[in-house]
Protein backbone atom coordinates (compact mmCIF):
# COMPACT_ATOMS: atom_id res chain seq x y z
CA UNK A 1 0.00 0.00 0.00
CA UNK A 2 1.44 3.40 -0.52
CA UNK A 3 1.64 5.78 1.67
CA UNK A 4 -1.14 8.19 2.16
CA UNK A 5 -1.45 11.78 3.41
CA UNK A 6 -3.79 11.24 6.63
CA UNK A 7 -6.39 14.37 7.73
CA UNK A 8 -5.29 16.40 11.01
CA UNK A 9 -8.86 14.70 12.50
CA UNK A 10 -6.70 11.19 11.54
CA UNK A 11 -3.14 12.39 13.01
CA UNK A 12 -4.28 13.61 16.29
CA UNK A 13 -4.13 10.63 18.55
CA UNK A 14 -0.65 9.91 17.36
CA UNK A 15 1.37 12.75 15.33
CA UNK A 16 4.67 13.53 17.14
CA UNK A 17 4.39 10.92 20.05
CA UNK A 18 6.38 7.93 19.95
CA UNK A 19 5.43 5.65 22.37
CA UNK A 20 8.54 3.62 22.44
CA UNK A 21 10.46 6.43 24.29
CA UNK A 22 7.53 6.22 27.00
CA UNK A 23 7.27 2.29 27.93
CA UNK A 24 4.89 1.98 25.23
CA UNK A 25 1.94 4.21 26.46
CA UNK A 26 -0.41 5.07 24.12
CA UNK A 27 -1.37 8.23 24.92
CA UNK A 28 1.46 11.03 25.59
CA UNK A 29 2.84 10.41 29.96
CA UNK A 30 2.70 14.23 31.56
CA UNK A 31 5.92 15.14 31.74
CA UNK A 32 5.96 16.89 34.93
CA UNK A 33 9.79 17.88 35.94
CA UNK A 34 11.26 21.43 35.79
CA UNK A 35 14.69 19.72 33.92
CA UNK A 36 15.88 17.32 32.26
CA UNK A 37 18.96 15.62 31.72
CA UNK A 38 21.70 15.65 29.33
CA UNK A 39 24.01 13.11 27.88
CA UNK A 40 27.04 14.76 27.95
CA UNK A 41 28.63 18.89 28.20
CA UNK A 42 28.88 19.27 24.77
CA UNK A 43 24.66 18.24 24.29
CA UNK A 44 24.01 21.34 26.89
CA UNK A 45 26.17 23.44 25.11
CA UNK A 46 24.60 23.10 21.46
CA UNK A 47 20.83 22.84 22.82
CA UNK A 48 21.60 26.39 24.65
CA UNK A 49 23.46 27.90 21.85
CA UNK A 50 20.65 26.91 19.39
CA UNK A 51 17.75 27.86 22.07
CA UNK A 52 19.06 31.65 22.12
CA UNK A 53 19.18 31.89 18.94
CA UNK A 54 23.35 32.03 19.08
CA UNK A 55 23.09 30.23 15.95
CA UNK A 56 20.67 28.03 13.56
CA UNK A 57 19.77 24.06 13.97
CA UNK A 58 21.44 21.99 11.88
CA UNK A 59 20.03 20.16 9.06
CA UNK A 60 20.10 16.67 10.60
CA UNK A 61 20.75 17.91 14.18
CA UNK A 62 18.26 16.44 16.47
CA UNK A 63 18.13 18.65 19.65
CA UNK A 64 17.17 17.73 23.46
CA UNK A 65 15.01 19.20 26.34
CA UNK A 66 16.85 21.82 28.54
CA UNK A 67 14.15 23.11 30.80
CA UNK A 68 10.20 23.34 31.01
CA UNK A 69 10.19 27.21 30.39
CA UNK A 70 12.11 26.34 27.15
CA UNK A 71 10.46 23.23 26.42
CA UNK A 72 8.57 20.25 27.04
CA UNK A 73 7.74 16.92 25.35
CA UNK A 74 3.41 17.14 25.97
CA UNK A 75 4.17 21.10 24.57
CA UNK A 76 6.16 20.11 21.81
CA UNK A 77 4.23 17.39 20.46
CA UNK A 78 1.10 19.59 21.07
CA UNK A 79 2.59 22.30 19.01
CA UNK A 80 3.41 19.94 15.86
CA UNK A 81 -0.42 19.00 16.33
CA UNK A 82 -1.52 22.47 16.66
CA UNK A 83 0.37 23.15 13.29
CA UNK A 84 -1.87 20.32 11.17
CA UNK A 85 -4.91 22.24 11.27
CA UNK A 86 -3.76 25.78 9.80
CA UNK A 87 -1.07 24.17 7.97
CA UNK A 88 1.90 26.56 10.00
CA UNK A 89 5.10 25.87 9.63
CA UNK A 90 5.40 26.00 13.64
CA UNK A 91 3.17 27.24 16.98
CA UNK A 92 3.83 28.65 20.17
CA UNK A 93 1.71 27.49 23.14
CA UNK A 94 0.78 29.96 26.04
CA UNK A 95 -0.76 30.04 29.47
CA UNK A 96 -4.02 32.02 27.97
CA UNK A 97 -4.72 33.55 24.90
CA UNK A 98 -4.02 36.88 26.11
CA UNK A 99 -0.70 36.02 26.82
CA UNK A 100 0.02 34.71 23.05
CA UNK A 101 -2.03 38.27 22.32
CA UNK A 102 0.35 40.15 24.32
CA UNK A 103 3.69 38.51 23.60
CA UNK A 104 3.34 38.38 20.07
CA UNK A 105 2.33 42.30 19.54
CA UNK A 106 5.27 43.01 22.20
CA UNK A 107 7.57 40.82 19.76
CA UNK A 108 7.23 42.15 16.67
CA UNK A 109 6.23 45.92 17.46
CA UNK A 110 8.55 48.24 18.71
CA UNK A 111 8.34 51.90 19.78
CA UNK A 112 7.06 54.60 17.10
CA UNK A 113 5.29 51.49 14.91
CA UNK A 114 1.62 51.93 14.08
CA UNK A 115 -0.80 48.76 14.92
CA UNK A 116 -4.03 48.79 12.57
CA UNK A 117 -6.42 47.07 14.59
CA UNK A 118 -10.52 46.28 13.64
CA UNK A 119 -13.11 46.90 15.73
CA UNK A 120 -14.96 45.48 17.54
CA UNK A 121 -12.37 42.86 19.07
CA UNK A 122 -12.23 40.94 22.30
CA UNK A 123 -12.98 43.20 25.62
CA UNK A 124 -9.31 42.19 27.08
CA UNK A 125 -7.60 42.82 23.54
CA UNK A 126 -9.19 46.24 23.35
CA UNK A 127 -7.67 47.10 26.96
CA UNK A 128 -4.49 45.96 25.74
CA UNK A 129 -3.88 47.52 22.52
CA UNK A 130 -5.65 50.64 23.70
CA UNK A 131 -4.31 50.89 27.31
CA UNK A 132 -0.79 49.16 27.38
CA UNK A 133 0.41 49.06 23.95
CA UNK A 134 0.32 52.98 23.81
CA UNK A 135 2.57 53.20 27.01
CA UNK A 136 5.22 51.70 25.19
CA UNK A 137 5.22 54.46 22.23
CA UNK A 138 3.37 52.37 19.72
CA UNK A 139 0.61 54.26 18.05
CA UNK A 140 -2.58 52.31 17.38
CA UNK A 141 -5.43 53.38 14.66
CA UNK A 142 -9.02 51.47 14.77
CA UNK A 143 -11.08 50.87 11.77
CA UNK A 144 -14.76 49.79 11.82
CA UNK A 145 -15.98 47.18 9.32
CA UNK A 146 -17.83 49.53 7.29
CA UNK A 147 -14.73 51.33 6.44
CA UNK A 148 -12.69 47.93 5.26
CA UNK A 149 -12.87 48.21 1.70
CA UNK A 150 -11.37 51.26 2.07
CA UNK A 151 -8.40 50.41 4.47
CA UNK A 152 -5.73 51.57 2.07
CA UNK A 153 -7.07 55.16 1.55
CA UNK A 154 -7.74 55.42 5.19
CA UNK A 155 -3.78 54.52 6.11
CA UNK A 156 -2.73 56.90 3.02
CA UNK A 157 -4.46 59.92 4.54
CA UNK A 158 -3.17 58.93 8.36
CA UNK A 159 0.11 59.98 7.29
CA UNK A 160 1.61 56.78 9.20
CA UNK A 161 1.74 54.58 6.36
CA UNK A 162 5.61 54.52 7.02
CA UNK A 163 5.35 53.23 10.30
CA UNK A 164 2.80 51.01 9.59
CA UNK A 165 4.16 47.45 10.89
CA UNK A 166 0.98 45.07 11.41
CA UNK A 167 -2.44 44.58 10.74
CA UNK A 168 -4.52 42.97 13.66
CA UNK A 169 -8.19 41.37 12.82
CA UNK A 170 -10.40 39.79 14.80
CA UNK A 171 -13.04 37.45 12.37
CA UNK A 172 -15.76 37.31 12.87
CA UNK A 173 -15.66 39.98 15.60
CA UNK A 174 -16.54 39.18 18.94
CA UNK A 175 -19.30 38.95 19.81
CA UNK A 176 -21.40 40.57 16.97
CA UNK A 177 -20.34 37.97 14.47
CA UNK A 178 -19.20 40.91 11.80
CA UNK A 179 -16.75 39.64 9.32
CA UNK A 180 -13.48 41.06 7.92
CA UNK A 181 -11.99 40.05 4.51
CA UNK A 182 -8.91 38.51 5.43
CA UNK A 183 -7.40 38.75 1.52
CA UNK A 184 -8.36 42.42 1.63
CA UNK A 185 -5.96 43.21 4.98
CA UNK A 186 -3.31 40.88 3.42
CA UNK A 187 -3.26 42.71 0.13
CA UNK A 188 -3.07 46.27 2.47
CA UNK A 189 -0.09 44.92 4.33
CA UNK A 190 1.50 43.91 1.96
CA UNK A 191 1.25 47.37 -0.50
CA UNK A 192 2.99 49.38 2.93
CA UNK A 193 5.44 46.46 2.70
CA UNK A 194 9.15 46.99 2.35
CA UNK A 195 11.66 44.20 2.42
CA UNK A 196 13.13 46.26 5.36
CA UNK A 197 10.28 46.35 7.15
CA UNK A 198 7.30 44.18 6.16
CA UNK A 199 4.03 44.63 7.30
CA UNK A 200 2.49 41.88 9.04
CA UNK A 201 -1.27 40.48 9.23
CA UNK A 202 -2.40 38.85 12.14
CA UNK A 203 -5.70 37.09 13.15
CA UNK A 204 -7.47 36.34 15.82
CA UNK A 205 -9.26 32.89 14.47
CA UNK A 206 -10.78 31.97 18.43
CA UNK A 207 -14.55 32.20 17.22
CA UNK A 208 -14.07 29.93 14.29
CA UNK A 209 -11.38 27.23 15.51
CA UNK A 210 -8.68 25.63 13.90
CA UNK A 211 -11.90 23.79 11.69
CA UNK A 212 -14.37 26.30 9.93
CA UNK A 213 -11.67 29.18 8.89
CA UNK A 214 -7.48 29.19 8.39
CA UNK A 215 -6.46 32.43 8.11
CA UNK A 216 -2.98 31.12 6.83
CA UNK A 217 -4.20 30.21 3.54
CA UNK A 218 -5.87 33.52 3.42
CA UNK A 219 -2.68 35.78 3.61
CA UNK A 220 -2.16 36.40 7.56
CA UNK A 221 1.24 35.85 8.57
CA UNK A 222 0.36 34.82 12.23
CA UNK A 223 -2.93 33.22 13.01
CA UNK A 224 -4.06 33.48 17.55
CA UNK A 225 -6.45 31.55 19.51
CA UNK A 226 -7.35 31.16 22.92
CA UNK A 227 -7.02 27.68 22.84
CA UNK A 228 -9.18 27.85 26.63
CA UNK A 229 -12.41 28.02 23.69
CA UNK A 230 -12.62 25.50 21.22
CA UNK A 231 -9.62 24.25 21.37
CA UNK A 232 -9.70 23.15 24.94
CA UNK A 233 -13.54 22.68 24.31
CA UNK A 234 -14.30 21.51 28.01
CA UNK A 235 -13.84 24.49 30.28
CA UNK A 236 -11.51 23.55 32.37
CA UNK A 237 -8.41 24.71 30.62
CA UNK A 238 -6.84 28.26 29.75
CA UNK A 239 -4.22 28.41 27.65
CA UNK A 240 -3.49 30.29 24.08
CA UNK A 241 -1.49 29.67 20.94
CA UNK A 242 0.32 31.52 18.21
CA UNK A 243 0.54 30.16 15.03
CA UNK A 244 2.79 30.70 11.82
CA UNK A 245 6.28 30.58 9.70
CA UNK A 246 9.40 29.57 11.56
CA UNK A 247 11.05 32.39 11.72
CA UNK A 248 8.25 34.69 12.92
CA UNK A 249 7.45 31.75 16.13
CA UNK A 250 11.33 31.56 16.50
CA UNK A 251 11.09 35.30 17.67
CA UNK A 252 7.55 34.81 19.73
CA UNK A 253 9.07 31.72 21.53
CA UNK A 254 11.84 33.89 22.13
CA UNK A 255 10.26 36.37 23.85
CA UNK A 256 7.86 34.03 25.55
CA UNK A 257 11.00 32.11 27.17
CA UNK A 258 12.07 35.25 28.82
CA UNK A 259 8.32 36.50 29.97
CA UNK A 260 7.77 32.89 31.32
CA UNK A 261 4.51 32.72 29.68
CA UNK A 262 4.83 29.50 28.33
CA UNK A 263 2.32 26.72 29.04
CA UNK A 264 3.31 24.04 31.73
CA UNK A 265 2.65 19.77 30.66
CA UNK A 266 -0.47 19.36 32.70
CA UNK A 267 -2.13 22.47 29.97
CA UNK A 268 -0.35 20.45 27.26
CA UNK A 269 -1.61 17.16 28.32
CA UNK A 270 -4.95 18.49 28.54
CA UNK A 271 -5.08 20.05 25.38
CA UNK A 272 -3.48 17.06 23.43
CA UNK A 273 -6.35 15.22 24.71
CA UNK A 274 -9.29 17.81 23.41
CA UNK A 275 -7.66 17.82 20.23
CA UNK A 276 -8.53 14.02 19.61
CA UNK A 277 -12.37 15.43 19.73
CA UNK A 278 -12.08 18.48 18.54
CA UNK A 279 -13.81 18.38 14.81
CA UNK A 280 -16.63 15.77 16.03
CA UNK A 281 -17.36 18.74 18.96
CA UNK A 282 -16.75 21.42 16.99
CA UNK A 283 -19.35 19.49 13.99
CA UNK A 284 -22.28 19.17 16.53
CA UNK A 285 -22.10 22.57 18.19
CA UNK A 286 -22.25 24.12 14.38
CA UNK A 287 -25.40 21.78 13.88
CA UNK A 288 -27.00 22.35 17.21
CA UNK A 289 -26.45 26.49 16.86
CA UNK A 290 -27.99 26.25 13.22
CA UNK A 291 -31.49 24.56 15.11
CA UNK A 292 -30.97 27.28 17.64
CA UNK A 293 -30.36 30.31 15.66
CA UNK A 294 -33.41 29.65 13.59
CA UNK A 295 -35.67 29.07 16.73
CA UNK A 296 -34.53 32.40 17.99
CA UNK A 297 -34.94 34.18 14.26
CA UNK A 298 -38.55 33.52 14.84
CA UNK A 299 -39.12 34.28 17.83
CA UNK A 300 -41.54 37.61 18.36
CA UNK A 301 -39.19 39.07 21.45
CA UNK A 302 -35.99 38.96 19.29
CA UNK A 303 -35.13 41.68 17.32
CA UNK A 304 -32.33 40.37 15.69
CA UNK A 305 -30.35 37.42 15.70
CA UNK A 306 -26.69 38.01 13.68
CA UNK A 307 -25.08 34.52 12.83
CA UNK A 308 -23.09 33.33 9.96
CA UNK A 309 -25.96 31.53 8.88
CA UNK A 310 -28.27 34.46 8.44
CA UNK A 311 -25.81 37.48 6.59
CA UNK A 312 -28.10 39.52 4.20
CA UNK A 313 -25.11 42.02 3.42
CA UNK A 314 -24.19 41.19 0.16
CA UNK A 315 -20.40 42.42 1.00
CA UNK A 316 -20.68 40.14 4.43
CA UNK A 317 -21.90 36.88 2.21
CA UNK A 318 -19.46 37.32 -0.39
CA UNK A 319 -16.53 36.96 2.65
CA UNK A 320 -17.87 34.57 4.17
CA UNK A 321 -18.17 32.18 0.97
CA UNK A 322 -14.35 33.21 0.28
CA UNK A 323 -12.99 32.21 3.68
CA UNK A 324 -15.45 30.26 6.34
CA UNK A 325 -15.70 26.58 6.49
CA UNK A 326 -19.16 27.00 8.43
CA UNK A 327 -21.23 29.57 10.18
CA UNK A 328 -20.01 27.95 13.42
CA UNK A 329 -21.45 27.89 16.72
CA UNK A 330 -21.55 31.37 17.96
CA UNK A 331 -24.40 33.30 17.66
CA UNK A 332 -25.35 36.67 19.04
CA UNK A 333 -29.30 37.96 19.37
CA UNK A 334 -31.14 41.48 20.48
CA UNK A 335 -33.72 41.22 23.06
CA UNK A 336 -36.55 43.65 22.82
CA UNK A 337 -36.95 46.05 26.08
CA UNK A 338 -32.77 46.54 26.17
CA UNK A 339 -30.98 45.62 29.49
CA UNK A 340 -33.27 44.98 31.65
CA UNK A 341 -35.15 42.67 29.56
CA UNK A 342 -32.03 40.72 28.88
CA UNK A 343 -31.13 40.23 32.02
CA UNK A 344 -34.57 38.68 32.55
CA UNK A 345 -33.85 35.90 29.99
CA UNK A 346 -30.04 35.76 31.22
CA UNK A 347 -31.37 35.33 34.91
CA UNK A 348 -34.48 32.44 33.83
CA UNK A 349 -31.87 30.45 32.04
CA UNK A 350 -31.86 26.72 33.28
CA UNK A 351 -29.89 24.35 30.97
CA UNK A 352 -27.78 27.32 29.25
CA UNK A 353 -25.15 28.51 31.56
CA UNK A 354 -25.14 32.16 32.50
CA UNK A 355 -21.04 32.19 32.20
CA UNK A 356 -18.16 34.23 30.27
CA UNK A 357 -16.31 32.17 27.82
CA UNK A 358 -17.03 30.09 24.78
CA UNK A 359 -16.69 27.16 22.38
CA UNK A 360 -16.52 24.42 25.45
CA UNK A 361 -19.49 21.33 25.42
CA UNK A 362 -21.90 23.33 27.63
CA UNK A 363 -24.06 26.28 26.54
CA UNK A 364 -22.86 29.45 27.67
CA UNK A 365 -24.62 32.89 27.71
CA UNK A 366 -23.51 36.29 28.83
CA UNK A 367 -24.47 39.91 28.55
CA UNK A 368 -21.32 41.76 26.30
CA UNK A 369 -21.99 45.21 27.18
CA UNK A 370 -21.58 44.38 31.03
CA UNK A 371 -19.38 41.72 31.33
CA UNK A 372 -16.56 40.73 28.38
CA UNK A 373 -16.94 44.37 26.49
CA UNK A 374 -17.43 46.43 29.89
CA UNK A 375 -14.23 48.18 29.18
CA UNK A 376 -14.82 49.24 26.22
CA UNK A 377 -15.96 53.05 26.29
CA UNK A 378 -19.85 53.51 26.19
CA UNK A 379 -20.33 55.35 23.25
CA UNK A 380 -17.69 53.42 21.15
CA UNK A 381 -19.82 50.31 22.22
CA UNK A 382 -23.02 51.58 21.11
CA UNK A 383 -21.75 52.49 17.71
CA UNK A 384 -20.80 49.08 17.39
CA UNK A 385 -24.17 47.54 17.84
CA UNK A 386 -23.09 46.22 21.68
CA UNK A 387 -25.68 47.47 23.32
CA UNK A 388 -27.54 46.74 26.50
CA UNK A 389 -29.96 44.33 24.89
CA UNK A 390 -27.48 42.06 22.97
CA UNK A 391 -26.94 38.63 24.35
CA UNK A 392 -24.31 36.17 23.12
CA UNK A 393 -24.72 32.65 23.38
CA UNK A 394 -22.29 29.92 22.66
CA UNK A 395 -23.68 26.74 21.39
CA UNK A 396 -22.87 23.52 22.96
CA UNK A 397 -23.24 19.54 22.37
CA UNK A 398 -26.49 19.21 24.06
CA UNK A 399 -29.44 18.23 22.20
CA UNK A 400 -30.59 20.55 20.38
CA UNK A 401 -34.33 20.74 21.38
CA UNK A 402 -33.49 21.13 24.86
CA UNK A 403 -31.16 23.88 24.40
CA UNK A 404 -34.68 25.40 22.02
CA UNK A 405 -36.68 24.94 25.27
CA UNK A 406 -34.41 26.13 27.69
CA UNK A 407 -34.32 29.40 25.77
CA UNK A 408 -37.95 29.75 24.96
CA UNK A 409 -38.91 29.46 28.85
CA UNK A 410 -36.12 32.10 29.64
CA UNK A 411 -37.85 33.97 26.97
CA UNK A 412 -41.42 33.63 28.82
CA UNK A 413 -39.87 36.03 31.27
CA UNK A 414 -38.95 39.00 28.95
Amino acid sequence: MSERKLRPESLMMSHGYKPELSQGAIKCPIFQTSTFVFQKAEDGKAFFEVAYGLREQGEKEELGLIYSRLNNPDLEILEDRLSLWDGSEDCAVFESGMSAITTTLLELLSPGDVLLYSNPIYGGTDHFIKQVLTRFGIEVMGFYPWEQDRLEEIVRKSGKAERLRMVYVETPANPTNILIDIQACSRVAKTFSTAEKPVLLAVDNTYMGPLWQHPLKQGADLVLYSATKYIGGHSDVIAGACLGSNELIARVKGLRSFLGCMAGPWTGWLLLRSLETLKPRMETQARNAAQVAAFLKAHPKVIKVHYLGFLDEPAQQAIFDSQCLSPGAMLSFDVKGGEPEAFRFLNALKLVKLAVSLGSTESLAEHPATMTHVGVDPVEREKLGITGGLVRLSVGVEHPEDLIWDLEQALEAV
